[in-house]
C-alpha cells in the first residue's frame, strides 16, 4: 500500500505543481477561461465546443477547473452541445491518461521501485480498489487524473478502466452542463446547486471508501 500512496502523491504533486505555476503566472485563471469562452461564443459556438474540448483534454496534462469548465459549457452552449463537449474532453483526457501510462508507466515504475515485489503488491493492491477509486475519482480535484494514470501505468483491463471511469464522468459532465444551461447572470443557483451536490456526493462516497478501507486493513492486521 506504501507503494501505490507514494506514487499517488507523485502524480498528484506534479500535477498540482502544473496549475500552482500557470496560475501564478495568470496563464490559467477561472476569470480567463470564461472570458475567453464568451469571446469564442460571440465568434461561433463551434469555437466553445472546441475550447471546452481543449481545456479538459488539458487536464490530463495540467489540472484545470474541470467543473467549472463543465457548467460554462452548459451556459454558452446549452444543454446538448455543451454536455456533449464536457463529456468528450473528460473522455479523451482519461482515455490519452491511461495510454500513455500504460505505455510508460511500467517503464518508469521500475525505475522507482526495483524491486519486482513491491510492484507486484502495488498492482495487486491497485486491482482490489482501483475500479472503486474510478468510481468516485470526481470527488476531489487531481484524482481523476491520478487515477487514470495509476489504472494504465498497473495495466487494468482498458474494458474494466473505460466502464468504471465512464460511470464516474458522464453523469458529472452531463448534469453540470445541465445546470450551467439553466444558470443566468441573475440566477445562477443552477450552477451553485450542482457545483455543491456533485462535490458533496463524491466527497461522502470517498470519506466512506477510506473508512471501509481502514477496517478492512485492521481486520487484517487483528488477523
Amino acid at each position: 500500500m506504501k507503494q501505490l500512496i507514494t506514487i499517488s502523491l507523485i502524480l498528484a504533486a506534479i500535477f498540482a505543481s502544473t496549475f500552482l505555476i500557470l496560475t501564478s503566472m495568470g496563464l490559467l485563471t477561472v476569470e480567463g477561461i470564461e472570458a475567453g469562452l464568451k469571446a469564442a461564443s460571440e465568434a461561433n459556438a463551434i469555437y466553445v465546443i472546441i475550447g471546452v474540448v481543449a481545456l479538459l483534454f488539458a487536464d490530463i496534462f495540467i489540472a484545470v477547473p474541470t467543473l467549472t469548465i463543465a457548467i460554462l459549457s452548459g451556459y454558452f452552449l446549452g444543454f446538448g452541445l455543451g454536455a456533449l463537449s464536457a463529456n468528450l474532453g473528460m473522455v479523451l483526457a482519461g482515455v490519452t491518461g491511461y495510454g500513455l501510462c500504460r505505455i510508460y508507466g511500467p517503464g518508469l515504475l521500475k525505475k522507482i521501485y526495483s524491486d519486482p515485489q513491491k510492484r507486484e503488491e502495488m498492482q495487486t493492491i491497485f486491482n482490489q480498489h482501483g475500479s472503486t477509486v474510478l468510481l468516485i475519482c470526481r470527488s476531489m480535484p487531481i484524482l481523476p487524473e491520478v487515477s487514470c494514470c495509476m489504472a494504465g501505468a498497473n495495466k487494468m483491463r482498458f474494458v474494466r478502466f473505460l466502464t468504471c471511469y465512464l460511470i464516474s464522468t458522464v453523469p458529472y459532465a452531463t448534469i453540470a452542463a445541465f445546470a450551467g444551461s439553466r444558470s443566468s447572470l441573475d440566477n445562477p443557483q443552477p450552477a451553485i446547486y450542482a457545483a455543491i451536490g456533485l462535490s458533496l456526493f463524491f466527497w461522502m462516497a470517498w470519506v466512506i471508501f477510506i473508512r471501509k478501507t481502514r477496517m478492512e486493513a485492521q481486520q487484517l492486521q487483528s488477523e
